[in-house]
């Protein structure tokens, strides 16, 4: 009898858990062209609109995350993630899946944690090298936990652990291109170096506002060319107050990069946020990378995730509290000296693992191998 698999794929928020998320979706299709495979992210989050544009169904949860500063709000934050849970276990019995996987965001925890208690085995990715509070809670029932970084047994039982390293848009490997024919599609010059500065799909206030403070400066060095990446939310008001300035001619400004498989190949420095799917994104092309830690994120992990890199020479790293007097500076030196970005480029391919997501795919299946096998079993017996 043919198997018919089911899986469930839960988590969401930004882009970082998103593309990872689509990948392994895309891997397990490509193994199991049959394979039923449903979202359940959060109302209102980037998966409830990126999820179906990539061809696939996606429920949402109204589930929210704590307020850290005003506690009273958390009263209302308690109640939803009840009410979370109770959908997620109504949605787990109605699509039957074999298998559970999360993959980070608000969404994973109530769907991961009603998977569990209905006894279908669950799968977390662990895209960054410290753990949150939620996986680690989320580790005791889990069947398996594949990571990207080494010694996270530190966080979770070790023989559960499986190294993956962290899957990266599918796009971005299909569209590789040489650093000439970016260069061209992007009307830039080949013969200057490139500058790539991101602050994550919705931008960051601190990189835009050191873009900002250093425009002289970014003007004076003509032979560099820079792309600059707003966010949305930002794209007006940094637009308005670029232009008030003097917009320098070597700087382009946009709110969204979408095309992020050539900006990353003409790039011959990338600035950005150290997101754990991002990192992966500049490991797999050997980019040398500036990190720019967010502080507005749990445990602090990006700057943990961004530490990992700098010491082992993969990436440079300047604290989000003097961007607005490091940053530029720091980026202009760097791309200037070619050694230093070979140096970079070299450190940071090591930790590729273009394979991630097949790799993640094929934990997924067996799985849920295990589970139909078991199922099977139990019904035989009840016939008995």
């Amino acid at each position: 009898m043919e198997k018919k698999y089911r899986i469930i794929i839960s988590g969401g928020g930004t882009g970082g858990h998103i593309f990872p998320a689509l990948s392994i979706a895309d891997a397990i299709r490509s193994k199991q062209p049959d394979a039923e495979i449903l979202f359940v992210g959060a109302d209102n989050r980037m998966e409830m609109q990126r999820v179906p544009e990539a061809g696939y169904n996606i429920v949402g949860l109204p589930i929210a995350g704590f307020d850290r500063k005003r506690w009273w709000k958390n009263i209302k934050v308690l109640w939803l993630i009840l009410k979370s849970q109770m959908m997620a276990k109504k949605i787990i019995k109605e699509f039957a899946p074999q298998v559970a996987v999360g993959v980070g965001g608000y969404a994973s925890g109530p769907t991961l944690k009603m998977a569990a208690s209905l006894n279908i085995p669950t799968l977390i990715q662990e895209q960054n090298s410290y753990a949150g509070v939620t996986n680690k809670i989320l580790s005791r029932k889990a069947k398996m936990i594949c990571v990207a970084y080494d010694g996270m047994e530190r966080f979770f039982p070790h023989e559960k652990i499986k190294f993956t390293g962290n899957p990266v848009r599918s796009s971005l490997l299909e569209m590789r291109n040489s650093r000439e024919a970016a260069m061209a599609a992007m009307k830039l010059d080949p013969a200057k170096r490139c500058v790539l500065i991101v602050g994550g799909s919705l931008g960051a206030r601190s990189m835009n506002e050191s873009v900002l403070a250093n425009i002289d400066m970014i003007s004076k060095n003509s032979d560099i060319q820079f792309i600059w990446q707003t966010g949305k939310i930002y794209y007006e008001e940094m637009c308005h107050r670029v232009n008030k300035m003097g917009k320098p001619k070597n700087l382009t400004v946009t709110d969204f990069v979408s095309n992020m498989a050539n900006a990353l190949s003409a790039a011959d420095l990338v600035v950005s946020r150290a997101g754990a799917g991002s990192i992966s994104e500049f490991a797999l092309l050997g980019k040398p990378v500036i990190l720019v830690p967010s502080p507005n994120v749990s445990e602090d992990h990006q700057t943990k995730n961004a530490m990992a890199l700098v010491n082992i020479g993969a990436a440079i790293h300047v604290a989000d509290v003097k961007a607005k007097s490091e940053l530029l500076p720091t980026a202009i030196a760097t791309v200037k000296d070619a050694d230093k970005l070979g140096s970079l480029s070299e450190n940071i391919l090591k930790l590729a693992k273009p394979n991630a997501a097949q790799l993640i795919a094929d934990e997924v299946l067996m799985l849920a191998d295990a589970y139909i096998e078991k199922e099977t079993r139990r019904k035989k017996e009840n016939i008995r």
